[in-house]
């Protein structure tokens, strides 16, 4: 039947806690009140995970955050039934300065019915790029400036052709969907929300670079995507999307799913590669590249979820369309990840060239609590942090590069006043020492090496030398590891040591941490002038380290202190403070 307006509900794993008691409910009422034309949906991320749950009421465009099933009779009664807007759950909407290409089913179709996709013009621009030679959609991407999403920026169209170019019984289409940065959702939520624009994507490179077998590598941590790229696959073959002879081309192409085991190496393409041959996920020397030989020592064509995502639309509206989207080098949108300490957590799509202040303060919402902003580190373990005086640099590939950080998979996690920025580099070197495969020593023996030099800071232990040492070690590794993970390990490091060199400084010769939150050169003061000898303090410390007799001020023995801040969040009277 044909429906007059759609209530869509977010099914993210955000909000899916909730999501399917308030559909049920909606259909309920709609049922209770014999309306038939309204269809609820259950779809994917709209992007506002802080605000979930999310109900969106199309076409009025109206969304509703903080949903609780209790509410759906009053939105189904006042809304759906007398038009009147429940505006105590209306999300406010201000101008939004996203663009969602990307992103451009996700929160509207259900990811679970290829109908809803096909709906959305799915598989049409498959249809299209039949059509044309396979030298002219590969023209065309190389026309759009699409670059590859998963973090080097590589040009797209280049990378085709490079793999149409080979002469091979056998060539291969690998999606790279293992995201494994710390913050990171993007492709996770892509996979959850629209996989049949992946899927599309796959088919039409696959027919560029004439090949008939794509695998998509993901990470057994996301069962959902999973399920639904699952879905996607078995119903894109029996309508005949994948398959032999596809829309009577003489086209054929199917695909299948490869599991990793979480490994962050198995982001890199050649450890990729391994893996699904079955052997250790260990990075291996370029060239050759894949594109000449790579699974099973084939030509093969990897591109990251993200990328394939934006190859239907480009085929669609043509390359220049795409082309005008973004700066001269950055074409199209990027998709970021938003974490950490800003007010608006979740999943965004921008243009190319938008500026960091815009997307922490416009589409974020700034800082929690009213913090003031400090760094925002961009690119996951492999990027670096940028700063207040960067909040008007413009994002993309270039001139994020120049500023010691990089774009990566799109993970932006933005830190405030109380972050300290040797121990961000630390946390994010230690994961890094975590993963490395260990094939070379300058990642093996020299990461480890730099994170126990932090280590030195962080406690107080550290000399003036170690800072050199540091500085020196971190230029080693990146001119001397083998593959990308262990050559950008030292990016987090000496970004914060060029932005932050004051904190490294207090840290050394002060033997303190500025933003208090380094454990080992925390000490908890009490103040004799505010200290009522109430004994709340000594009743909470498990050390005993607190004296002192009752209505007289008491004092803290700092060789028995662990620094736990029991005392600090019990004391009424703001009598003990940190040092």
């Amino acid at each position: 039947m044909s429906y007059q307006r759609y209530c869509l509900v977010c099914n993210s794993s955000k909000c899916g806690h909730y999501s399917k008691a308030i559909a049920d409910n909606i259909k309920h009422y709609l049922r209770e009140n014999n309306i038939k034309d309204i269809k609820v949906v259950m779809t994917e991320c709209f992007g506002l995970c802080k605000q979930g749950p999310i109900v969106k009421i199309m076409p009025d465009n109206i969304v509703y955050s903080g949903v609780k099933p209790m509410d759906t009779k009053e939105i189904v009664e006042k809304h759906l039934i007398n038009g009147e807007v429940v505006s105590r759950l209306v999300h406010e909407n201000k101008k939004s300065k996203q663009l969602k290409i990307v992103l451009r089913n996700c929160g509207f179709i259900d990811p679970e019915n290829i109908d809803d996709y096909i709906e959305k013009d799915g598989y049409f621009a498959l249809a299209k790029a039949l059509k044309m030679s396979r030298m002219d959609v590969i023209n065309e991407i190389k026309l759009s400036g699409l670059r590859g999403r998963g973090g080097g920026g590589f040009p797209t169209g280049l990378k085709w052709e490079y793999a149409y170019k080979q002469n091979s019984d056998q060539k291969y289409v690998v999606c790279n969907a293992d995201e494994g940065d710390p913050g990171a959702f993007m492709d996770r939520s892509v996979l959850e929300g629209d996989p049949h624009s992946v899927i599309e994507g796959m088919l039409i490179c696959g027919y560029a670079i004439g090949s008939n077998k794509g695998l998509v590598y993901t990470r057994a941590e996301y069962p959902l995507a999973v399920k639904r790229l699952s879905k996607a696959i078995k119903d894109a073959r029996e309508y005949g999307f994948l398959g032999n002879n596809i829309m009577g081309s003489g086209f054929n192409f199917d695909i299948e799913i490869k599991y990793g085991a979480g490994a962050f190496v198995c982001g890199e393409e050649t450890a990729l590669i391994r893996s699904m041959e079955g052997e250790r996920g260990e990075p291996t020397s370029k060239p050759p590249y894949p594109a000449e030989s790579g699974y099973w020592d084939k030509p093969t064509n990897v591109n990251n979820v993200e990328t394939f995502a934006n190859v239907p639309v480009i085929i669609n509206k043509g390359a220049n369309w795409f082309n005008k989207i973004g700066t001269e080098k950055s074409k199209g949108t990027k998709v970021f990840a938003l974490a950490g300490k800003i007010n608006n957590v979740g999943l965004i799509e921008v243009p190319m060239g938008i500026t960091l202040r815009e997307i922490i303060f416009d589409i974020g919402g700034g800082i929690k609590d009213g913090k003031r902003f400090k760094a925002v580190q961009t690119g996951g373990p492999s990027g670096g942090c940028l700063t207040e005086k960067d909040l008007d640099t413009p994002i993309d590939y270039d001139t994020l590069l120049a500023k010691g950080s990089m774009m990566g998979s799109g993970g932006m996690i933005v830190m405030d006043e109380d972050d300290c920025m040797v121990a961000v580099a630390k946390f994010y070197l230690e994961f890094t020492v975590d993963e490395s495969c260990g094939k070379c020593t300058p990642c093996r023996v020299g990461n480890k090496r730099l994170y126990e030099l932090l280590e030195k800071v962080t406690s107080g232990k550290a000399t003036f030398s170690d800072l050199d040492k540091i500085k020196n070690l971190s230029n080693v590794i990146k001119d001397t590891a083998l593959c990308g993970l262990g050559q950008t390990a030292p990016n987090p490091v000496l970004s914060t040591i060029t932005n932050f060199w004051d904190e490294y400084v207090a840290h050394v010769n002060e033997k303190s941490c500025p933003s208090g939150q380094c454990k080992e050169l925390i000490r908890y003061i009490i103040d004799h002038n505010k200290c009522v000898g109430c004994t709340a303090c000594v009743r909470v410390c498990p050390v005993y380290a607190i004296s002192g007799k009752v209505r007289e001020p008491h004092t803290i023995d700092q060789d028995k202190c662990i620094k736990c801040g029991a005392c600090y969040n019990t004391c009424k009277f703001d009598a003990i403070y940190k040092k």
